[in-house]
Order: structure tokens, then sequence, then C-alpha cells
């Protein structure tokens, strides 16, 4: 069983939902880009029981509140709202990295910790001209959102995410989408697609993981987006990003490489349960949430 939870914000809420014994162990569960926290729905229930798993929303995503009309989604606006939460992938990364002292671990699931930063300039500058024009242009639009049917709008969210099963894509649509007299609407802002982002150099990457070095765990899925042999050619960070794990930072980082596919943690959690489970459990202090 699990109670849902709301944390006031000046423009609204932050929905989140929770799991065990509030006196427990503290594990704050952040979902990936357009997702909600229904995605820990399978695995929290095959975790550690005596821990408390906090599964939020993001802004504009699931049931939380959208942000203020004419506001972009900043990279850093997500980790604002774990802050005010704690007081999640690449966010929970850069919040590690900005508040080491409240963090005892991190999980990274399918992610590196690190958004992709195009190198060259001029493509940097064409990606945030980009952001604001496509806000401009949706402010200007001002249209209603689509309503689908059930059937519809899960084969829609299936068809965006070619790693989901359609189990999993009901799971998330309990929660990203709204039943009105006209069918399904999605929960999510539109302007979360055009979040504007932090970029990084693969130096950068390697020294902000060094400030929380030995308390990381890296799953990353064989058929998922991150196993070297499966990345595209031109994806020159993340190759390198790699090699600076195995070669600078391997004894500090635990990675590990199971079978499934980026969606792993939501299609078939008992994959990852027991590896989470371990690493959860060894050595446990309490996290200064």
């Amino acid at each position: 069983m699990f109670s849902e939870l709301k944390f006031p914000v000046p423009w609204g809420h932050v929905a989140a939902k929770a799991w065990g014994p509030s006196e427990g162990y503290p594990v704050l569960c952040l979902h990936g880009w357009l997702d909600n926290a229904n995605t820990f729905d399978k695995l929290i229930p095959l975790l550690p029981r005596d821990c408390y798993y906090v599964a939020m929303d993001f802004s504009g995503h699931g049931l939380s509140s959208h942000r203020p009309a004419g506001s972009l989604y900043h990279f850093l606006d997500y980790v604002s709202d774990v802050r005010r939460v704690a007081a999640g992938g690449c966010v929970a990364g850069m919040f590690c990295f900005l508040y080491p002292e409240m963090v005892d671990k991190l999980i990274l699931l399918e992610n590196l910790g690190f958004l992709l930063g195009p190198e060259d300039t001029e493509v940097w500058l064409k990606s945030k001209r980009m952001v604001i024009d496509r806000l401009l242009s949706l402010e200007a639009k001002q249209q209603t959102p689509k309503a689908r049917s059930p059937e519809a709008a899960l084969q829609r969210l299936l068809e965006a995410n070619r790693h989901l099963t359609a189990e999993g894509g009901a799971i998330l649509l309990q929660r990203g989408a709204t039943e009105t007299p006209a069918g399904l609407v999605y929960n999510r802002d539109m302007r979360v697609h055009m979040q504007s982002r932090e970029s990084f150099t693969v130096e950068q990457c390697v020294k902000l993981l060094q400030k929380i070095q030995d308390r990381v765990l890296i799953i990353i899925a064989q058929d998922g987006l991150l196993v070297p042999h499966n990345l595209d050619s031109t994806n020159h960070f993340v190759k390198a990003l790699w090699e600076a794990f195995e070669s600078t930072l391997k004894q500090h980082i635990q990675l590990v490489e199971v079978p499934g596919s980026h969606f792993v943690h939501l299609n078939e959690p008992e994959v990852v349960s027991g590896i989470i489970s371990n690493f959860l459990t060894a050595q446990n202090t309490r996290a200064r949430l």
C-alpha cells in the first residue's frame, strides 16, 4: 500500500506517493523525463520494507502542478523540486553534487548522471534559441490539450516509448492522464518538451562524480539506451564518459549491466530489485533529508 503526498510550492504543489514506515531509512525516487512516480510501482514492493520510499512527480509531470504561464522548464528547476521535497537520473546526480551532505547513496537506473552537452558552440547556441522559439510558438497557438480514447492514449505512449510494455504503459497512464468527457488527456505540461538543459564536459563530469564517490550504483540494461556497443557512432559524450568511469572511477562506482530494456525496473523489476536491495542495505547510514 502507498499514500499520496502533496508538497506546497509557490505555483501549486509537487505530488508524490510514499511506501513504507515514515520513520524508515528515506529513499527518494525520481522518475525520468516525461514519466511520473508510477514508474516505481512494481519495483518498490520488492525492495527492503524498512525503508521509506517517496516517489515524486516533477513539476509539469504526473499529478504535480504545471509551472506558471510564460515559464520555461530549466534543468535546475527539477533539482529545486527535489530540494523542496527533501527539505532525481540526471536530476538525482545534480542534486547530489549540489547537496552532497544530504545524500548517503545514489542509484542511477539507465542513466549516467549527466545530460548530453553539445561540444560545438554554434550547436549549443542553436539549441538554446530553439527552446525559446518553441515556447513562444506554443504560447501563440494556445491549443487545447488533445483528448484520446484510453486505447489511443496507450498506443500513442507505446509508440513514443519502444522500451515500454503495454502493462508498463498502462501503469504510467494511471497517473499521467486525466479522464474527461471527451476522453483521456495527458497531464504533462507541453513545455517540458522544451526544457533548457545544463551542459558539462567529460572532465567536469568526472570531477563532480568524485564528490559522491563510493556511494554510487549505476544499472545499465543490455537492450537499453546507454550500453556502449548500442550507441550511435556520433555519441562521443556517453562513450567518453563510460571510459572515464571504467578507468578512473571504477573503484568508487558500482557498474552493473542487466538483461532488459530502458524500462527494466518497470517491465521486469525482479531483474534489478536484488541488486538495489543489497546496495541499500549495505552499511546504511541515515540520510539527512
